[in-house]
């Protein structure tokens, strides 16, 4: 935790403890303040004697601490709901209309699900797919793929092969590819160039095109900007969810987000 979110911590929890036990210790310091002597009167002295009172105060009744901690918690989770709606809203368009970013399923499918992902991340591994088999289950959703490469440089490797495929129309085959593979350098993506009867030269030097790194370099401000810090992360509809999640628990919140939206159609058409 840095300096400033300290400080800003303190601050609040403070002012929380100070709302619960207001009575008690205005009280008391009242009654402090009035009993001493003139020359205990500056802002210095009042002020540690008010600490003293608060010091006091709280070693006496500890659970207000925790009383404190637990209203800290749910207003600062509110606020990153509230800013990860609001960043949702903001770069829509990006995140799920993007023209470079692979998708597969229903074009115009209600729910969509933006996975952001690294070829060399364990977890995604596990997770990614589950994907195939939201596709295989349910023809009315949308998977939008953020390539996410920032494990290492063979992460980059496969990112930039994954979305050359995309130009000879094999993109998911070599994606999905890519997700078993257990080592991930040139002679594996040269395997699965082969295995797909792919064009490897072609290959080779879509890789090399600078419209997808620069395409990748928006995938990094788009994290950035969504506060995605690691992989995988998804998004669906309104919601960011980051980490590894299993098939059932995806299907629960896409059930959330169809919900919603009907509650919003019902709620606009009246």
């Amino acid at each position: 935790m840095k300096f400033n979110s300290i400080k800003r911590f303190t601050i609040i929890n403070l002012a929380i403890i100070l709302l619960f036990g207001f009575n008690q210790i205005h009280a008391q310091t009242v009654k402090t303040i009035k009993t001493s002597s003139d020359s205990d009167n500056d802002a210095a002295s009042k002020t540690k004697v008010i600490e003293k009172i608060v010091r006091d105060y709280l070693l006496k009744n500890p659970e207000i601490v925790r009383e404190a901690l637990q209203v800290l918690q749910i207003k600062e989770a509110k606020e990153k709901q509230e800013l990860a709606a609001a960043n949702l809203r903001k770069f829509e368009k990006e995140i799920f209309a993007n023209p470079n970013s692979p998708s597969a399923g229903n074009s115009k499918a209600e729910v969509s699900i933006v996975a952001f992902f690294d070829y060399n991340c364990g977890y995604c591994k596990t997770s990614l797919p589950m994907l195939n088999e939201l596709l295989a289950e349910d023809s009315s959703i949308r998977i939008v793929y953020k390539e996410y490469p920032i494990l290492n440089q063979s992460s980059q490797l496969a990112a930039k092969a994954a979305l050359a495929a995309q130009r000879q129309g094999k993109y998911l085959e070599f994606h999905n590819a890519l997700v078993r593979v257990e080592q991930i350098n040139e002679e594996s993506i040269k395997t699965i160039t082969t295995q797909l009867s792919l064009d490897y030269e072609k290959l080779q030097k879509d890789m090399n095109d600078e419209k997808i790194n620069g395409y990748l370099v928006s995938n990094y401000k788009l994290a950035s900007d969504l506060n995605i810090q690691g992989t995988p992360a998804y998004i669906v509809g309104s919601q960011i969810i980051p980490g590894a999640i299993d098939l059932n628990s995806m299907k629960t919140i896409i059930a959330e987000e169809r919900a919603k939206i009907s509650q919003d159609t019902n709620v606009g058409g009246n």
